[in-house]
């Protein structure tokens, strides 16, 4: 298992969700949440909930930043590629 890592760079965490098929998203439902654009997810075909809206990733990292997320991720797990990850606040 690999140590989990944290970065806010928009490109690192496009380039891993893209590796592993995910695509920016939303849950259904919650736009009315804080800012009106909703709960942020990765959507990873064939694993994700059945309540998630993609967005483009304009929107997901427009919303990220408002919120001063980081991204929480993982490379691999037991050596296989982990879909692992977590929006957490940024400490900065």
């Amino acid at each position: 298992m690999s140590a989990s890592k944290t970065t806010t760079d928009h490109n690192k965490i496009k380039q891993w969700a893209e590796q592993r098929q995910g695509k920016p998203a939303i849950v259904k439902g919650t736009e009315d949440n804080q800012d009106g654009a909703g709960l942020l997810r990765i959507n990873f075909p064939g694993h994700a909930e059945d309540n998630l809206k993609d967005i483009s990733w304009d929107e997901f990292f427009d919303t990220f930043d408002k919120r001063k997320l980081a991204f929480l991720y993982q490379d691999e797990t037991d050596g296989e590629k982990s879909r692992f990850f977590k929006l957490v606040d940024r400490q900065n």
